[in-house]
């Protein structure tokens, strides 16, 4: 990611655009075969250091490499950028490099799809506790929780789809204010139209053009792009900021990688912080206020063009995907070694889950005649009881108490009550319906 957003690949391509741009000109009988050649046989001899040079005294950072690349080019050199403006060379440029970076960033949502369907597939009948306001609540299954982030990044994933083939576009060759009037002028004796002839050079360079553009491609393009990437980073928070709770030591169930000889604080040796997830929550945090900026640049670039735009895109969209590429790379590293606690999650289940059978019970007794009300009392005093019991750091008497009432023995069978508070009997369609996440993300993988 970071060569992709280099200076030295952005000369490379500027050099790619300007070749494409004369070899198409000189198919239109605009440059003559000497001038393409000689432009054609410098394209890869870049100085960099001699363009700086040059921008320091132009303050302009493309007149300086065009000037560099005519020192170079000396038969074609006057005839470089024939016909362009800059952003016709800066904005495709820009365009071929998101393209290049959303293709890595696609093939990292790929790999961390695989990653959570393999973890669905090996938990989704494994029941946990639930936690609602950060309290435990009915059984889960882990694999179910799990889905719940893979079905995050399959919306990721389809935005980035839609994205590629239908927003990811250059400006295309359109001059100073987006009419093209200059092509025009050049072709004027030519057999070839504007739109033909911007339509072969978009080829050549690799991407295609936004039809309506002015001094640049629409930069509401930038923001979808942006708000794509932070959507991608938002998935991932949610799932990191839930790993750094279940954690804690008050829940326990699930644990980062750590390494045997890893240090997790210099005045504390017993600690084991999960520093990865931490990482991902701070950089999405950071990569969520992009797209705002992204925003004012499409609504605050006035008429056809200001400079409103130009300073801070050239730091927020690389900065967008580095961050993005660098959250995607700290999952692959967790979900490659994520510790599932499963002594822990029976521990919780044993305290918590019976609880949950509660409301399965209440259903039961009405349905076999009881009072709900009088019964629903019964049982918040019962609860209450075992809660009490928890909190003093014994084991969970709820089964016991529930059973020891005659009340609700009149109704149903001491065997029934246990086999209602088994937490495997309250986890619905969980297990159904995780396997059914698995199942599209094999059919994206095997697009």
């Amino acid at each position: 990611m970071r060569k992709i957003f280099s200076e030295e690949h952005k000369y490379r391509i500027w050099r790619k655009i300007w070749v494409v741009l004369a070899d198409q000109e000189y198919r239109a009988g605009i440059i003559s075969k000497k001038e393409f050649e000689d432009i054609k046989k410098h394209e890869d001899d870049i100085d960099i250091e001699r363009i700086l040079a040059i921008e320091k005294e132009t303050h302009h950072d493309v007149v300086a490499a065009i000037k560099e690349f005519a020192e170079k080019a000396k038969i074609g050199g006057g005839k470089i950028h024939l016909g362009a403006t800059s952003m016709d060379i800066v904005d495709n440029a820009d365009a071929l490099k998101q393209k290049e970076a959303l293709d890595i960033i696609k093939k990292q949502l790929q790999t961390i799809l695989k990653q959570f369907a393999h973890l669905i597939k090996k938990y989704a009948a494994v029941p946990c506790v639930g936690y609602t306001h950060l309290q435990p609540a009915e059984p889960t299954t882990i694999g179910y929780r799990f889905a719940f982030y893979a079905q995050d990044l399959l919306l990721d994933s389809s935005m980035v789809r839609t994205i590629e083939l239908n927003y990811l576009k250059g400006k295309g060759l359109k001059g100073a204010v987006g009419t093209s009037a200059s092509y025009k002028r050049l072709l004027q004796n030519s057999t070839r139209s504007v739109e033909e002839f911007e339509r072969q050079v978009m080829n050549g360079i690799g991407i295609s053009s936004i039809e309506i553009a002015n001094q640049t491609y629409p930069r509401k393009l930038d923001f979808l792009l942006v708000s794509t990437l932070s959507s991608i980073a938002q998935s991932l928070y949610k799932f990191a900021f839930d790993l750094r709770i279940m954690q804690s030591p008050q829940i326990g169930e699930w644990m980062e990688p750590f390494g045997k000889k890893q240090v997790g604080s210099s005045a504390m040796p017993f600690k084991r912080n999960p520093i990865n997830s931490e990482k991902i929550c701070s950089l999405a945090r950071y990569i969520a206020q992009l797209p705002r900026i992204a925003w004012d640049n499409a609504s605050l670039t006035i008429l056809e063009r200001t400079l409103d735009d130009s300073a801070n895109r050239r730091i927020i969209i690389p900065e967008a995907f580095l961050a993005t590429d660098e959250i995607l790379q700290t999952a692959q590293k967790i979900l490659g070694g994520i510790v599932i606690n499963e002594k822990r999650i029976k521990r919780n289940l044993e305290s918590f889950a019976p609880f949950a059978a509660i409301e399965i019970i209440l259903l039961e007794v009405a349905k076999r005649g009881g009072d709900r009300q009088v019964f629903h009392e019964i049982f918040r005093q019962i609860s209450l009881k075992a809660w009490e019991a928890i909190e003093n750091g014994e084991n969970n008497p709820l089964e016991e108490l529930l059973v020891q009432r005659k009340e609700l023995r009149k109704l149903m069978t001491e065997e029934e009550i246990k086999s209602l508070i088994d937490p495997t009997s309250h986890i619905g369609n969980a297990e159904k319906k995780s396997k059914e996440i698995v199942d599209r993300i094999e059919k994206i993988s095997n697009l």
